[in-house]
């Protein structure tokens, strides 16, 4: 099976936030998703549910042979093995990971759905993305990344934080 090129998105605002994308960067071993680039971690402010604290977030860029919805799975183990709980929807975690592009796939099941569907009204995903892959194309819009983040109606405030090493 051939490696296929996967864009994350993690988040972090509970606890030592910048611990746990660290930590939840080097658990993408475990789900056999070699890591070929990483962002730097920014500050966001919360969106949708705004009664928190502020995110720290950072893209991923990997590769794997890994089927999707198998990684989400391993995403999702990833989180549970950190504590991370989702309590209120959108609200406070200690980790959360998303698949925001897998290839050039598009996937629309109850379980997952890719590119993931708010990526491009998303900041707090945008800016780290486009640090790392300014042209990777959004299957489904036909736009790059670049071009999502010039676009995007969300104005929320995203600030460089640290680099991820």
């Amino acid at each position: 099976m051939a490696e296929k090129t996967v864009y994350l998105s993690l988040g972090s605002n509970v606890g030592e936030r910048k611990e746990n994308l660290r930590a939840a960067i080097r658990a993408l071993r475990d789900a056999d998703v070699r890591v070929t680039r990483v962002s730097s971690f920014y500050e966001t402010e919360p969106v949708d549910f705004l009664e928190q604290p502020w995110f720290l977030n950072c893209a991923v860029g990997g590769e794997t042979e890994v089927p999707a919805l198998e990684l989400l799975r391993a995403l999702r183990g990833i989180e549970l093995r950190t504590g991370s709980k989702k309590l209120v929807v959108k609200g406070p975690r200690l980790i959360d990971m998303d698949i925001l592009l897998y290839r050039s796939e598009t996937i629309d099941t109850p379980e997952l759905q890719v590119p993931h569907p708010r990526m491009h009204l998303r900041r707090f995903v945008l800016v780290p993305l486009a640090e790392i892959a300014p042209h990777a194309v959004h299957p489904s819009l036909q736009r790059t990344v670049k071009q999502l983040l010039e676009e995007t109606p969300d104005r929320s405030t995203v600030r460089r934080f640290d680099r991820a090493k």
